[in-house]
C-alpha cells in the first residue's frame, strides 16, 4: 500500500514518470541553397514547402523562366523564402539556420535591406532563397529574423 501525504508520493511519482520519458534532441541543421538572388517572377510575398516532383515544377514555372534543377524527393524537400517586389536593388533575403526537435522544424530567415543612405539602382527587385533539407523532417515552420544593421 502506497499512502499519499499532501499529495508528495503522487507527485513524486509524476516527476519520476516525466523524468523517465526520452527527450527530443534540438539538431541544428546546414541547410543547402539551391538557388539564391535578386530576380524572382514572384511578386507576392510566400515562404514554401516543396516535397513532390509537380509541386516544384510548378513553383520553379513561376519563379523563372529557366528549366527546373532536378530534385530528388525522396531524399529532400525544397523550402523557400520569397521576399516579393522590392522598389530598389540591395535587398536580400537569406536563410540563416534551421533547428529540428522530434520532427519538426523551424526555418529561420532574415530580409537584409540597404541602409537609408545608400546609393542603390532604381530597379524593381525580388528577392528570393531555395534551399534544401532532409525529407524525413515532419512539419516545417517559418521565422523571420531582423537585419542587423
Amino acid at each position: 500500500m502506497c499512502s499519499i501525504v499532501g499529495g508528495e508520493t503522487v507527485a513524486r511519482l509524476m516527476l519520476a514518470a516525466v523524468l523517465a520519458m526520452p527527450q527530443a534532441v534540438l539538431q541544428e541543421l546546414v541547410p543547402e541553397t539551391l538557388a539564391q538572388g535578386a530576380q524572382s517572377r514572384i511578386e507576392q510575398p510566400r515562404q514554401v514547402v516543396v516535397r513532390t516532383v509537380e509541386a516544384w515544377r510548378a513553383l520553379w514555372a513561376a519563379h523563372s523562366p529557366q528549366p527546373a534543377p532536378p530534385i530528388d524527393f525522396s531524399r529532400v524537400v525544397v523550402v523557400g523564402v520569397f521576399l516579393g517586389g522590392r522598389p530598389t536593388a540591395g535587398f536580400l533575403v537569406e536563410i540563416t539556420g534551421v533547428t529540428s526537435q522530434a520532427g519538426q522544424a523551424v526555418v529561420r530567415f532574415v530580409e537584409h535591406r540597404p541602409a537609408p543612405d545608400a546609393i542603390l539602382a532604381q530597379v524593381i527587385t525580388a528577392p528570393f532563397h531555395l534551399v534544401v533539407l532532409p525529407a524525413s523532417l515532419g512539419s516545417i515552420t517559418f521565422q523571420q529574423s531582423e537585419s542587423p544593421r
